[in-house]
C-alpha cells in the first residue's frame, strides 16, 4: 500500500479490437442451452473441485391443489412451496482467492487494484499483492477471534479500504458478511445484528462527510446494547477522536492486524455455501436479508462486469481481452454496503483483474467537481452511478460542465437504481460522454445479484454513424442466460406500450436463495404471483416497444391511478425534471373523494426557481406536467422541498410522501440515506409529527 499522491494515468487511449456482438440469447434458445452457457462461464473462475450439478431449480408447488373428486379448494390463499435453487452444486472454490491470489499467482501482483480517495484529500493506493497481504492478515485476524465458517460478521463502514479488506476476509474464511450503510441509525444496525445473529461487529470511531468528521461508534455501541450474539467489535481509526471503549469487547482494527502474520492458507467452500447477506431498502415492512451464496452469484458477477464495463472482445467469451483488462480503471460511485457495490466494486472488477477507484465522501465536497477531479486524476475510465446523482450534477452545473477538467479518459458511462428520467441520461451523455460514449442502462435488484437487463456498450446504436440511436431510460433487453417478460395478471404477455408485470421467466446463477430465516417470505414476496410458471417477480412495472425493448416504469405499488387511468410515478417525475426549474422530483398517490387518488409531487428547486413567487411556480410546473403527460396527469398540488427521501441506492420512498401529505403515520425509515429530508418535509406540509397544521 502506498500513499503517493503523484499517480499519474496513462496519457494514451489504447487500441482495442472491434467486438464480436452476440447473436442470439441462450436462455431464448432452451434450458439446457442457458445451463450451458452458464458452465462456460464457470470456467472463468477457479474451481477446487468441480461441480456434480450444474443447476437445480424446484419450482414452487401448489400442495392444498383440489382433490379430483371434488374440485374443491379451502378458503383463503393458496399454499405453495418454497422454490430451490443451486447452481454448481457440489463444486467447491474459495470467492478471496478467485479477487487476489490467482491474480498474484498469474504474475499480476503490481498492477493497482484500488485507488482510495477520502473526502478530506488522504489518498492510499494498492496493488493486488498488497491488498492481499492486508487480506490475509485480516482473516488471521478474524479466525484469532474464533470466527469460523458460517459465523456472520456485520460490516458496519464507511467507503475506505478497510471494508473491502474485511469483506474479502470474511470470504477467505468462509465467514457472512453483512454490509450496513455507514449512515444508517444505531435503530437499523440494531435489526440487522439482531437479525443475524452475527458474532462480530466490525466499525469505525468515525468518517469524513460533507466536509466534517461524523462520529459513528456511540451509533454502533448503541445498536449492540440490545439481545444479540456480538462477542467482539473491530473498530477502524478513520477520524481519530475519541470515542467510547467497551474493555474485552472492543479491539482496535490496526492493532489486531498487527499481531498477524501476513499470509494466510485459504480453504474451499461449496457453491451453495452463503457469501453474504444484503438487506432490502425495506419500503414495506421490515427489511428482509437476501442469502447469496458462492458459487453462482461470482460466476454472473463476473460475466456481466466483464460483458457491460466492455473487458470482452465477443460478448459470449468466457475470458476477457487482456489489453481491455490492462487498460481500465473502474469506478461505481455507490456505497459499499449497497448491492451494486458487493457486484462492481467488490467482487465484480477484483474477479476480473482490474483497476478501480473508491471515494469516501459525498460528490459535491468540498465543491460540486469533486467528481470530476477525480476522474481526471486516475484516468477512470468507466462511471457507473445513480441517476440522482446525475441530476444532482445537472443542478450544480445548470449551463454545462466547464472546461476545467480532463474526462478524455473515460470510455463508458452507465447508470444503476431507478430508472434514469430521459432529460438526465442526455445530460449525462452529452456532458461527461461528448455525446458519444456508451451509455449502460442497467436494471437489477438486491434480488437478482447481478445486472438483468441493460444496452450493451457494443450495441449499434452506440457506433458512430449508425442509422439506430440510443433510447434514453431505456434498460433495452436481458442479458444473455436470462431472460425477462412483461405480463398481465394472468401471466399473458401485455400489448406492445402497455404497462405491465416485468418477470424473469428463466433466472441465472447470481438470484438470491432465500431471505435469512424467513423462506416463506422469499416465497410470498417474489414467488407467489407466478412462481409455478418458474417466474422471479420482480415488483416493477414495465413496458415493451415495438422492437421487444422494455422500458421501467418502477415499483407496480408507485402506480397513481386518476379516474382509471394508470400514471406512473416515473413518468411524472421525468416530465417535472425535464422543466428547466426542477432538479429532483418524487410524485406519489394521495385520497382523492372524486378522482379515487391524484397525483402530488414535491420538487427540489434550481437557485433561480428559489427566488419566484412559490404560487407561481406551483402553477407553472402543474401546467407543464398537463402539456408533458395530458391533463389528467396535472399534480394536484408541487410543493418545493429541500430534499426528497430516498434509500441508499437511490429510490425514492414514494410511501412516506404519501403518508406526510396524508398526515398519517410514518411507516419504517430506517433505511433511508437522509432521514433529515423528513424532517424537513414534515415542517413544510404540518405533518403531525410536528407543531402546526397546513
Amino acid at each position: 500500500m502506498t500513499t503517493d499522491s503523484t499517480f499519474a494515468p496513462a496519457s494514451a487511449p489504447p487500441v482495442l479490437s472491434p467486438v464480436v456482438r452476440a447473436d442470439a440469447n441462450p436462455a431464448h434458445e432452451s434450458d439446457a442451452a442457458r445451463i450451458a452457457f452458464w458452465e462456460k462461464q464457470a470456467a472463468r473462475l477457479d474451481w477446487d473441485s468441480p461441480w456434480h450439478t450444474a443447476h437445480t431449480f424446484e419450482k414452487p408447488r401448489r400442495v392444498d391443489a383440489p382433490a379430483p373428486e371434488s374440485g374443491v379448494t379451502e378458503p383463503g390463499d393458496p399454499e405453495y412451496t418454497v422454490p430451490r435453487i443451486e447452481w454448481f452444486a457440489g463444486g467447491t472454490l474459495n470467492a478471496a482467492v478467485n479477487c487476489l491470489d490467482r491474480h498474484v499467482a498469474a504474475g499480476h501482483g503490481d498492477r493497482v487494484a484500488l485507488h482510495f480517495e477520502g473526502e478530506p484529500g488522504d489518498r492510499r493506493t494498492y496493488t493486488y499483492a498488497g491488498l492481499l497481504t492486508e487480506v490475509s492478515r485480516a482473516a488471521n485476524a478474524l479466525e484469532a477471534l474464533g470466527v469460523v465458517p458460517g459465523d456472520r460478521v456485520v460490516i458496519y463502514l464507511p467507503v475506505i479500504p478497510e471494508t473491502i479488506i474485511i469483506t474479502l476476509a470474511c470470504a477467505r474464511i468462509g465467514a457472512v458478511h453483512s454490509l450496513v450503510f455507514g449512515g444508517f441509525s444505531a435503530e437499523a444496525l440494531r435489526f440487522r445484528i439482531e437479525d443475524t445473529r452475527a458474532k462480530v461487529l466490525v466499525t469505525s470511531d468515525g468518517q469524513f462527510r460533507r466536509g466534517a468528521a461524523v462520529p459513528v461508534k456511540a451509533a454502533a455501541d448503541a445498536a449492540c446494547a440490545g439481545d444479540n450474539a456480538i462477542e467482539h467489535v473491530l473498530v477502524v481509526s478513520r477520524t481519530g477522536d475519541d470515542i467510547p471503549w467497551t474493555a474485552g469487547r472492543d479491539l482496535w482494527w490496526h492493532e489486531s492486524l498487527a499481531a498477524q502474520p501476513d499470509t494466510h492458507t485459504p480453504r474451499a467452500f461449496d457453491a451453495e455455501h452463503p457469501l453474504f447477506i444484503i438487506y432490502t431498502s425495506g419500503t414495506t415492512g421490515k427489511p428482509k436479508g437476501l442469502v447469496h451464496t458462492t458459487g453462482g452469484y461470482l460466476v454472473q458477477t463476473a460475466y456481466t462486469h466483464a460483458l457491460l464495463f466492455d473487458l470482452v472482445d465477443d460478448e459470449l467469451a468466457a475470458v476477457n481481452d487482456p489489453a481491455r483488462v490492462d487498460s481500465t480503471v473502474h469506478w461505481c460511485t455507490a456505497d459499499l454496503a449497497w448491492v451494486t457495490a458487493h457486484t462492481y466494486e467488490i467482487y465484480g472488477p477484483l474477479l476480473n483483474g482490474v483497476t478501480q477507484v473508491i471515494y469516501e465522501g459525498t460528490p459535491a465536497s468540498p465543491h460540486p467537481g469533486r467528481h470530476f477531479e477525480i476522474i481526471e486524476r486516475y484516468g477512470v475510465t468507466n462511471y457507473y452511478t445513480a441517476p440522482t446523482l446525475v441530476r444532482s450534477h445537472m443542478g450544480n452545473f445548470p449551463d454545462g460542465l466547464p472546461a476545467a477538467w480532463d474526462l478524455s479518459s473515460l470510455r463508458l458511462l452507465g447508470t444503476v437504481g431507478e430508472s434514469i428520467n430521459p432529460e438526465a441520461w442526455r445530460w449525462l451523455r452529452g456532458e461527461l460522454g461528448g455525446g458519444i460514449l456508451p451509455v449502460i442502462d442497467t436494471w437489477w435488484q438486491s434480488e437478482t445479484g447481478s445486472t438483468i437487463m441493460s444496452p450493451r456498450p457494443h450495441d449499434p446504436c452506440f457506433d458512430p454513424g449508425s442509422g439506430s440511436a440510443p433510447k434514453p431510460g431505456c434498460a433495452t433487453r436481458a442479458l444473455p442466460g436470462v431472460s425477462t417478460r412483461v405480463v398481465d395478471e394472468t401471466g399473458a404477455d401485455t400489448p406492445d406500450g402497455e404497462q405491465g408485470y416485468v418477470v424473469v421467466d428463466r433466472i441465472g446463477p447470481s438470484m438470491a436463495r432465500t431471505v435469512w430465516g424467513d423462506p416463506q417470505r422469499y416465497l410470498d414476496s417474489y414467488w407467489r404471483a407466478f412462481g409455478e410458471r418458474g417466474w422471479f417477480f420482480s415488483g416493477d412495472g414495465g413496458r415493451r416497444d415495438a422492437d421487444g425493448d422494455i422500458t421501467l416504469l418502477g415499483r407496480v405499488d408507485d402506480v397513481i391511478n386518476v379516474s382509471g387511468h394508470r400514471l406512473s410515478t416515473i413518468e411524472l417525475e421525468s416530465a417535472l425534471i425535464a422543466h428547466p426549474d426542477v432538479v429532483e422530483a418524487g410524485s406519489a398517490p394521495i385520497a382523492d373523494p372524486l378522482t379515487g387518488q391524484a397525483a402530488i409531487a414535491y420538487v427540489v428547486l434550481s437557485e433561480a426557481a428559489r427566488t419566484r413567487p412559490p404560487a407561481e411556480v406551483e402553477a407553472e410546473l402543474r401546467a407543464h406536467v398537463a402539456r408533458e403527460i395530458g391533463p389528467v396527469a396535472r399534480p394536484a398540488r408541487v410543493i418545493p422541498v429541500p430534499e426528497v427521501p430516498k434509500t441508499r441506492s437511490g429510490k425514492i420512498m414514494r410511501r412516506l410522501l404519501t403518508q406526510l401529505f396524508e398526515g398519517t403515520a410514518l411507516g419504517d425509515t430506517t433505511s433511508l440515506q437522509n432521514p433529515e429530508a423528513i424532517d424537513g418535509i414534515a415542517r413544510i406540509v404540518g405533518h403531525p409529527s410536528t407543531t402546526g397544521s397546513r
